[in-house]
């Protein structure tokens, strides 16, 4: 890992969903599949690596949240997340 992504590693926090809808709803939420480094998608983001972003949307590893997630997550609003905000972006990470 290097200095930037340990910092964002640094940055992870633990949020609900009730806490996140307000994100989605501005269309700021990003949700980042598990078999992705949140860390890492944050410093490529924050590095604007387009190249590699790009790559993960297309694959969908990376995307906005699907009406099927939201729906799921509205009937259990406590779902927990790992979160992180790379403005003005926020990023998710849905806990198993």
């Amino acid at each position: 890992m290097d200095d930037a992504q340990d910092k964002h590693a640094l940055e992870i926090e633990t949020a609900q969903w009730q806490w996140l809808k307000p994100h989605h709803e501005r269309e700021a939420l990003f949700a980042v599949s598990r078999d992705l480094d949140l860390a890492e998608v944050g410093e490529r983001i924050a590095a604007d690596d387009a190249a590699i972003v790009e790559r993960w949307l297309a694959s969908r590893l990376l995307g906005r949240p699907t009406d099927g997630q939201v729906a799921a997550w509205d009937q259990d609003p406590a779902s927990s997340f790992s979160m992180l905000i790379v403005s003005p972006f926020v990023l998710i990470q849905e806990h198993e």
